[in-house]
């Protein structure tokens, strides 16, 4: 009788009667086992030791059908989370709203996760549907129906090298569909993210979302207001490394998603030359993403957010203020408009401002300033920021190409490049002319004289943090 009314209701939820799971060889699916993490099969393996089934599952089964690198793997088994960890050596229990299994290998963790239950009248939600709790365990095809979209609902198993397939996954895969498992208004209340995962999904795999899947998105795009700014920034990020960010960001905008996640970026794009900076930054992520080498998020953000940064610094200095503290006003302003709906961490933000502040220094080269510079943890980020300034026009090429070339070399590489740089002219590589040197006055009114570190163009020296 149960399995009765669990079938009906898979039926009524995916709209079309189900006939059980596809079981699809290497022949047909292509997965090299050799291209799948050997501690996710290792996880696999000895859970089914135990008698569990263990499959690994998701965005892994999905990037190896169509030829990329999975970033990680995870596991679903039907051993509850209690279970699991009495089986490794390192495996510990986290998370309260979605309970699941680190299993960790070295630098490498399995994230192993037990069948989930679809969405009942018993669990807990908030005013607009979305799931608070989601610890109702389940079977195998009812963790399938759980899943977000047919293309992720797809388990490999390892020790037969298959993969089972509930909704036509695979399918759609091959067609190029990002396609909502059951009615799509009901999923994005359950979780509104599913909006921003079918952009990503659809963009990084060239792909096309169902007509069905994408037609609630626009006039359900304010529920992503009720999303936890934590989670946004998660999948944010997640979006802006994927390999195709800027085509992200513009699908984002054609949707109506973009309002609330990087509310200045509109703004951005309407000034001068706003939006070829921020083409230019994404372009370089998404050539290092490719690449397959690390992107550093304070970087990207700090990329993503400058335009704003400098066009308020700018105002500022127009206003009388000093260039270095209208900066750094300025950063603090726009950060804070940012993390009260995309939570920026604390350390991300803080190297945001470091990779900022430190900008101005590269206008003047003096030798005791630039040796301070290099014990900044940030240096090197800073050079790479210049570097990107230079691309767009902002700075000089040649000053930042010499700034390069010293990050570039050792010890004794960047003594002798400073040497070369005492036999200059002395006004050779400091701030621009305009900037002028207030000279002391004699007599009693020395001290209402202007210090030497004040300067209306904010000349690069006059920051220090260390």
């Amino acid at each position: 009788m149960i399995q009765t009314t669990i079938k009906s209701f898979v039926g009524r939820l995916l709209g079309r009667r189900q006939s059980g799971p596809q079981r699809i060889d290497k022949s047909r699916h292509g997965i090299d086992r050799r291209n799948v993490s050997r501690h996710a099969i290792k996880v696999c393996e000895v859970l089914q030791q135990q008698g569990f089934e263990a499959y690994i599952v998701g965005g892994a089964v999905r990037d190896l059908i169509v030829g990329l690198e999975p970033k990680d793997f995870d596991v679903a088994t039907n051993a509850t989370p209690e279970q699991i960890p009495p089986l490794f050596r390192r495996a510990r229990i986290i998370g309260r709203r979605f309970q699941l299994v680190h299993v960790v290998f070295g630098q490498e963790i399995i994230e192993t996760s037990t069948f989930r239950a679809p969405a009942s009248e018993h669990q807990q939600t908030d005013d607009h549907g979305r799931i608070l709790r989601d610890n109702e365990f389940g079977n195998h095809e009812q963790d399938a129906v759980r899943r977000d979209f047919t293309i992720n609902a797809l388990y490999y198993d390892p020790s037969t090298e298959q993969v089972i397939d509930f909704h036509h996954g695979v399918e759609d895969l091959k067609k190029r569909v990002v396609r909502m498992i059951g009615d799509p208004q009901t999923r994005y209340r359950e979780d509104p993210v599913r909006m921003l995962r079918a952009v990503r999904f659809a963009v990084k795999l060239s792909a096309t979302i169902d007509p069905d899947t994408r037609a609630p998105i626009s006039a359900m795009a304010d529920l992503l207001e009720n999303v936890p700014a934590s989670r946004l920034f998660d999948e944010m990020l997640k979006l802006l490394t994927c390999g195709h960010a800027m085509d992200c960001i513009r699908q984002l905008r054609q949707d109506g998603l973009h309002q609330g996640l990087l509310p200045l970026l509109d703004v951005v794009f309407e000034q001068p030359g706003g939006e070829d900076f921020i083409e230019l930054a994404l372009d370089r992520t998404d050539h290092r993403v490719r690449a397959g080498k690390p992107v550093s998020p304070s970087f990207l953000f700090a990329a993503l957010l400058w335009q704003q940064v400098e066009a308020r610094c700018k105002v500022m200095v127009q206003k009388g203020e000093p260039y270095v503290q209208s900066l750094m006003s300025a950063a603090d302003s726009v950060l804070d408009e940012q993390t009260v709906k995309l939570a920026i961490q604390k350390r991300f933000a803080s190297d945001m401002r470091e990779i900022w502040f430190m900008q101005p220094r590269f206008e003047r080269r003096l030798p005791k300033s630039i040796w301070r510079m290099f014990e900044q943890p940030r240096f090197r980020a800073a050079v790479d920021f210049l570097q990107l300034r230079a691309a767009a026009h902002q700075f000089d090429s040649v000053l930042a190409q010499w700034w390069m070339d010293l990050a570039n070399s050792d010890d004794a590489g960047r003594a002798q490049i400073l040497e070369d740089l005492a036999k200059q002219p002395r006004d050779t590589g400091t701030a621009p002319a305009s900037r002028t040197r207030t000279r002391r006055r004699r007599g009693p009114n020395r001290s209402n004289a202007k210090t030497s570190g004040e300067s209306s163009e904010g000349g690069g020296n006059t920051y220090d943090p260390t």
